[in-house]
């Protein structure tokens, strides 16, 4: 089991990482069952699909160039994923009300949907510098904002989207509501640090 503390670095999800991100997704306990497809599909084709197509459907956004997400390394060992990218690359977003949302089209702004740490690796501040990365990543590839959709600690669903300490720790603020648990946090990252 490799230390979360030591040696970690991240990396944008694409062509060369593939194998890496099908590696970890395929590991017990990750989130093989949707392949981080949920708000990447429509409602209806989300539940319909199998763990097959799903895998298949990130596996061709993966080849064909789009922003899916950042991994977490320990060494080689991929460790924790954060999935960021265009906001309207996740049609789930159009059709559920957000409040206080960017608009559904402006690719300017980047969503950040979900994280995922083997629960072995949790507690130990991995999340954090995985938003960082997801950060970084989406200022290096031009976004002016990303937006996000976390919980309180004690919320009993929709845990994967993150923390809403977390968040504001890091310069987001708060927009509105995305139902009854989610709130909407953007960070304006012309108004931002990148990272040392």
């Amino acid at each position: 089991m490799p230390d979360a503390l030591a040696d970690r670095t991240f990396r944008a999800v694409e062509t060369s990482t593939w194998p890496d991100f099908e590696r970890f997704f395929s590991s017990r306990g990750s989130p093989h069952y949707c392949w981080c497809q949920v708000y990447r599909a429509t409602r209806g084709r989300a539940r319909q699909a199998d763990r097959t197509e799903l895998k298949a459907a990130m596996c061709e956004r993966i080849h064909k160039g789009m922003q899916v997400g950042v991994l977490a390394y320990a060494g080689d060992e991929p460790i924790g994923w954060c999935s960021i990218g265009p906001r309207p690359t996740f049609p789930r977003l159009r059709t559920t009300t957000v409040s206080g949302a960017a608009d559904p089209d402006d690719s300017s702004v980047w969503s950040l949907t979900c994280f995922f740490v083997p629960r072995r690796l949790r507690k130990c501040g991995l999340a954090t510098r995985l938003l960082q990365a997801a950060i970084d990543h989406a200022r290096m590839q031009g976004a002016a904002a990303v937006e996000a959709y976390p919980v309180d600690p004690d919320s009993p669903g929709y845990r994967f989207g993150g923390f809403r300490p977390m968040f504001l720790a890091a310069g987001f603020r708060e927009l509105g509501r995305l139902g009854k648990r989610r709130y909407v946090a953007r960070l304006e990252l012309s108004n931002s640090q990148a990272a040392t």
